[in-house]
């Protein structure tokens, strides 16, 4: 299965980054521990590494990360 569009933001609420995964109208959120002042480098890492372990493949250009 393909992701539709994957999305990284930091979750005020938790102190950890959110990374969701959207195929369709299913979105999964799974959080990251990586640091808040985390590079953007790291970020796409962690975002790939989640939506393979959920059993997904994406397309990069379609990574979004907020700050």
């Amino acid at each position: 299965m393909a992701a539709d569009r994957v999305e990284v933001s930091w979750d005020k609420e938790k102190s950890k980054w959110l990374i969701r995964i959207t195929e369709g109208e299913e979105v999964i959120r799974r959080h990251c521990d990586l640091p808040k002042n985390a590079d953007e480098q790291s970020l796409r890492a962690a975002a790939q590494k989640t939506v393979q372990d959920e059993g997904y493949d994406f397309d990069p250009t379609k990574l979004t990360i907020q700050r």
